[in-house]
């Protein structure tokens, strides 16, 4: 048989001959996550206000603390010294002996001495407020000791910061 013919024949038997067919069949699923708000805060160096004269008028230090809160999350932080005042009022306490000394600050948002405490409620507010964008942010906190007129002494306090979201 010549090449041709052969060509011929070969395209006939070709046409009776059933290709393959696959069948398929599908679903789908969804991918899903549940993503939760959060916060953390991170409290800053200790406010020192370093050697004070007693004769001093009013002296102000700060320090930062700094709040990292879910993006698009709202959240307040509030200030308490150690003797729960919610104005932000604190004492500071000696650390010798029979010294019964008690020397007063006040937390404040700003050096001007805006009061930073604690109440939320009552249409009263004296916290900080913000939104979280899912990085860090820094806030600074001022002490202002009105008058270092106290017996000579090394005086400090614990001030709770707490973050509400």
């Amino acid at each position: 048989m010549n090449t041709p013919i052969r060509f011929i024949l070969f395209c006939l038997a070709s046409a009776f001959i059933s290709t393959a067919h696959a069948d398929t069949a599908t679903s789908t699923f969804q991918v899903q996550i549940t993503i939760t708000k959060s916060c953390s805060v991170t409290s800053g160096t200790p406010i020192n206000f370093g050697n004070v004269a007693a004769s001093s008028p009013s002296v102000t230090a700060n320090t930062s603390i700094s709040v990292n809160c879910s993006r698009l999350t709202p959240y307040t932080v509030g200030l308490a010294p150690s003797n729960s005042n919610t104005l932000g009022a604190g004492v500071m306490s000696g650390a010798i002996g029979g010294n019964t000394d008690k020397v007063p600050y006040q937390l404040a948002k700003d050096s001007a001495g805006a009061v930073w405490g604690s109440i939320t409620s009552g249409g009263t507010s004296n916290v900080v407020s913000g939104s979280g964008t899912g990085a860090a942010q820094p806030l600074t906190v001022y002490a202002i000791v009105a008058n270092a007129n106290f017996a000579p002494d090394v005086y400090t306090d614990t001030v709770t910061v707490t973050v509400t979201y």
